[in-house]
C-alpha cells in the first residue's frame, strides 16, 4: 500500500548562501533529490547543512551571508557539511568597527496593550508578588530550605495574595577575595536580585554572621532606593544564626518564620492592577540552541523585541560568547557612539577573561549544539543575534548591574544558561523568554520563564515543558509575523498571573552567580 513521503525539503538563509539546512524530521536518506534537482551524496539529519554548490578546499562556506567558517577539503554539492569540514574564522577584530551608523527602521509606536502586574514603591511593577530570603553565605543555605519549607506549609497559605516563597541561595559570601575588583560584579549581583520587582520591596536577609560579605556591606543604605526607604523599608530586616539569642536550630527556624510572616502581611496587600506594557521589562535568551533557533524561535523572538519596544517596554538581550562574532551588526546599531564604546569596552574585557583562562570563544558550542546542526560559535552567533530584533541599541549593562532606562538593552553575561538568567533577574527583568532546540527544563523561581521550541519534533515530545511551538515557522504552517504576535500576546497573559510549564511543574535552576575574582 502506497504511501505519502513528505517533500524533502532545506532552508537557505540568504540567496547567496553556499549552504543550507534539512527541514524534515529524522532528516534525509542518500539519494534524495530537491525540487531545484540537487540530489544528496549522502544522508544530512535534521537541521544539518548541506552544500548546495561545489566548494573547494579553503573556501568560505557561508550561512546569513556570513562566513561561518572555512573548506578544510573539497566539499561536493549535496554533501553533509560535518563539523571537522569547517575551519573557524578568526574573531572580528574590535576596532575599526561601524559605530552607530546603521538608522534603525521606523516603527510607529504600538499603544493600548496592557497586563495585570503589581506596582511597587520605587515605580517598577512586578509579574509576580513573591516573598525571597536573601542569604549572605552559602553556609545558610540548608538553614534557609529547611525554613522555606516550613513558610509554604504552615505561612503561605494564609496569605493568598502572595504566590511564593523563595530562598535566593548562592555559592558567594566567604572564602573569597571580595575586596578584588572584580568581587563587585557577585556581590551587586546578589544586592539586585534581592531588588527584583517580583520581590515587592520586601527585602529580608539571612547571614550566618561571620561571612565576608556582611549584611551592611551587601546593603548599604544607599542602595535601598528613597521611595522604599519612605514607603516600606529603611534597612532590610535580618536575621543572624550566629547572634546569642538562638539557643538551638528550631530558634534560628522560628525567628526567620516570624520576620517572614511579617513580610507576607505586606506584600499580600499587594494587588494586580491595569498596567501599560510598556512597564514590562523582558530578559532573552537561547539555551540548548541548534541549527533551528536562528531560523524559526529566535527570529520570532526578534519580531515580538520590536514589538515590545514599540510598546515602550524593555528589552534585554546578553550572552557575550553568542554575540561576538556578530558585533560588527550591533555596534551599527548602537543609538550613540558610546553606546557602540560601551559594547566594544564589555566583548573586549570578556575576550581578556578568556584569554587569562587559557580558552576562547570557541569553548562555547556544546556537543548538543553540534549534534543538533551547529558547526561552531560564528554560525550559533549569527542564530543567536537575531532575539535582538532590529531596534537601536540605547544602553549597555555590566554583569550585575542594574536597569535605569528603558528600550533594547544589551546586557553583557556569559552564555552559561544559569548565570545569565541570574544576571538579567539581577538587571531587574520581570518576564524571561527561553528559545530551545535541544530541550531544557530550564526555568527560574524569582521570573516566570516562557520556552519557546525551535522545532515541531521538540514541542511534540516535551509538549507539556514547551510553551510556544515555532517549529510551525519551518514547517509552513505560521509565519515569523504571525509568532511574534502570539508570542507577544501570550507574554501579556504570562505578566497577568498565567503560570508557564515551568511555573505550573515548579520548575527552576539554583541562582549561578558570575564570580571571575580571586577564590582564597
Amino acid at each position: 500500500m502506497a504511501t505519502d513521503t513528505p517533500t524533502p525539503l532545506f532552508i537557505r538563509m540568504h540567496e547567496k548562501d553556499n549552504v543550507a539546512i534539512v527541514v524534515n524530521d529524522g532528516g534525509l536518506p542518500a539519494g534524495t533529490q530537491f525540487q531545484n534537482g540537487l540530489r544528496l551524496i549522502e544522508a544530512v539529519p535534521q537541521g544539518h547543512k548541506l552544500a548546495l554548490i561545489d566548494i573547494a578546499k579553503d573556501q568560505a562556506i557561508t550561512r546569513y551571508n556570513v562566513t561561518i567558517g572555512y573548506a578544510q577539503t573539497d566539499i561536493a554539492a549535496g554533501s553533509w557539511i560535518q563539523e571537522n569540514m569547517v575551519q573557524l574564522p578568526p574573531a572580528r577584530e574590535l576596532h575599526n568597527l561601524p559605530i552607530a551608523n546603521r538608522k534603525a527602521p521606523e516603527l510607529p509606536a504600538l499603544e493600548g496593550y496592557t497586563f495585570q502586574g503589581f506596582r511597587n514603591p520605587d515605580g517598577s511593577v512586578g509579574t509576580r508578588n513573591i516573598l525571597a530570603i536573601t542569604t549572605t553565605v552559602q553556609c545558610v543555605a540548608g538553614v534557609v530550605d529547611y525554613a522555606v519549607k516550613r513558610i509554604k506549609e504552615e505561612l503561605l497559605p494564609k496569605y493568598p495574595n502572595v504566590d511564593d516563597v523563595v530562598g535566593l541561595e548562592h555559592s558567594y559570601g566567604c572564602g573569597v577575595a571580595i575586596d578584588a575588583p572584580d568581587a563587585m560584579i557577585p556581590i551587586r549581583t546578589v544586592r539586585n536580585i534581592s531588588l527584583n520587582p517580583n520581590f515587592g520591596g520586601q527585602t529580608m536577609v539571612v547571614s550566618l554572621g561571620c561571612e565576608k560579605l556582611q549584611p551592611t556591606r551587601l546593603f548599604p543604605k544607599s542602595v535601598i532606593p528613597i521611595q522604599v526607604q519612605a514607603q516600606t523599608q529603611t534597612e532590610p530586616d535580618v536575621v543572624c544564626l550566629q547572634d546569642a539569642a538562638h539557643i538551638g536550630f528550631q530558634s534560628m527556624i522560628t525567628s526567620i518564620m516570624q520576620t517572614a510572616e511579617k513580610h507576607l502581611a505586606t506584600l499580600n496587600q499587594r494587588q494586580r492592577e491595569t498596567c501599560p506594557a510598556s512597564e514590562l521589562v523582558v530578559g532573552v535568551q537561547c539555551g540548548g540552541s541548534d541549527a533551528f533557533s536562528g531560523v524559526t524561535a529566535n527570529p520570532a523572538v526578534g519580531f515580538a523585541t520590536d514589538l515590545l519596544v514599540r510598546a515602550g517596554a524593555t528589552v534585554m538581550f546578553s550572552e557575550v560568547t553568542e554575540v561576538r562574532d556578530g558585533i560588527d551588526q550591533l555596534t551599527s546599531r548602537a543609538a550613540t557612539p558610546e553606546i557602540a564604546e560601551a559594547m566594544i569596552r564589555e566583548m573586549d574585557w570578556y575576550d581578556q577573561y578568556l584569554k587569562r583562562g587559557g580558552v576562547d570563544r570557541s569553548a562555547n558550542t556544546t556537543p548538543g549544539n553540534k549534534k543538533g546542526g551547529l558547526s561552531n560559535i560564528v554560525e550559533k552567533a549569527m542564530g543567536s543575534i537575531v532575539k535582538s530584533g532590529s531596534a537601536a541599541i540605547t544602553g549597555v549593562l555590566s554583569p550585575g548591574e542594574k536597569l535605569t532606562q528603558k528600550g533594547l538593552i544589551y546586557a553583557a553575561t556569559p552564555a552559561s544558561d544559569f548565570i545569565c538568567g541570574t544576571l538579567q533577574t539581577a538587571a531587574g527583568m520581570n518576564l524571561h523568554i527561553f528559545t530551545t532546540g535541544r530541550g531544557t527544563p530550564y526555568g527560574l523561581a524569582a521570573v516566570p520563564v516562557i520556552k519557546v521550541a525551535t522545532r515541531n519534533d521538540l514541542a511534540r515530545r516535551w509538549h507539556d515543558l514547551m510553551d510556544i511551538n515555532a517549529g510551525r515557522i519551518a514547517s509552513g504552517e505560521a509565519t515569523i509575523e504571525e509568532l511574534g504576535w502570539e508570542l507577544f500576546h501570550f507574554m501579556l497573559e504570562v505578566a497577568s498571573g498565567k503560570k508557564t510549564w515551568a511555573e505550573y511543574w515548579k520548575l527552576h535552576n539554583a541562582l549561578v552567580l558570575f564570580n571571575p575574582a580571586p577564590i582564597t
